[in-house]
């Protein structure tokens, strides 16, 4: 291992016991690799190097005990440092950070604490105080671990006023699109029964007129077959009423021949023809019967009054 780099160095020469001493090496990043093979180097000293932060890996070294990090250009610490959960003396002095991580608040176990000289957070600096003998560094620990679970409380309880609006939100959107889902099949619903009605009128209509139409053509019917009909049936009487028809009409036809006639031999100059002669004879003979019938009628009425 270089020197500068933590390659080169032979940890297990460094390792006395349980104490690993790595300080004055001119560090500037951390051999976790190495680090883990020694799970019994419960003890690691990284002061007064070149460390500007720590790889995220530095925090499954979970068998540490006591860490000092004092003297070196730190200006924060992994985000999840509260994986060291084993921790219990912390030397942090003469580094640059300013705040410290959430997870801070999980090291339960950690019982020393040295942050002076960081430009911390002026809230943290006061909590933290001095660190300046055995008891201020005891004290620095209880303080800032209570701060730091005071502030993961406060995010815990932000990330679930966060969640639960979130999940209101979710359920309000869910609540409108269920609405909106429910308004769509109410217009289908009512549009679908819109055109039903629609429908049903438009086949009423068409029964109407073809209802209608049939009405109208068996009145036509009815009307064109009524001068043919009668109370009795048409076709067994039907011989004697055109047998009566015909004489009728011979009978109309010779006394028109016969008025014809006898006017033709009255007005015209055929009343000396033979013909016409005994026509009017004819006539004056059946004038006189005509009368002398009347009188025998009038002088038979007198006679019985």
């Amino acid at each position: 291992m270089s020197r500068g780099s933590g390659k080169g160095l032979s940890l297990k020469d460094k390792l006395d016991g349980n104490e690993l001493d790595l300080s004055l090496c001119d560090l500037n990043e951390v051999p976790v690799r190495e680090l883990a093979a020694l799970p019994k180097a419960t003890i690691l000293d990284l002061s007064c190097n070149n460390l500007i932060s720590l790889p995220s890996d530095f925090c499954s070294l979970m068998h540490l005990v006591k860490l000092d990090l004092s003297k070196n250009r730190l200006q924060q610490l992994p985000l999840d440092f509260g994986r060291l959960i084993n921790l219990q003396h912390l030397d942090l002095l003469n580094n640059r950070l300013v705040t410290l991580p959430v997870s801070f608040a999980q090291l339960k176990n950690l019982k020393w604490l040295d942050l002076k000289d960081n430009p911390l957070d002026p809230v943290l600096a006061k909590v933290a105080g001095d660190c300046l003998d055995e008891k201020q560094c005891k004290q620095a620990a209880v303080k800032v671990l209570q701060h730091m679970k005071a502030i993961q409380s406060e995010q815990d309880r932000q990330r679930q006023r966060k969640l639960q609006a979130e999940r209101e939100m979710e359920k309000k959107r869910e609540a409108e699109q269920r609405a909106k889902e429910a308004q769509e099949r109410e217009l289908r619903k009512r549009e679908k029964a819109e055109e039903k009605e629609r429908r049903r009128r438009e086949y009423d209509a068409q029964k109407a007129a073809k209802q209608e139409m049939e009405k109208k053509t068996k009145k036509e019917t009815v009307h064109t077959r009524k001068p043919a009909s009668s109370s009795r049936p048409p076709q067994r009487p039907r011989h004697k009423p055109s047998w009566s028809r015909s004489v009728l009409r011979v009978l109309l036809f010779v006394l028109f021949c016969i008025l014809c006639t006898l006017a033709a031999c009255k007005l015209t100059e055929l009343q000396h023809q033979p013909l016409c002669v005994s026509v009017n004879i004819l006539y004056e003979d059946m004038v006189a019967a005509l009368q002398n019938h009347k009188t025998l009628q009038n002088m038979l009425q007198h006679n019985l009054k």
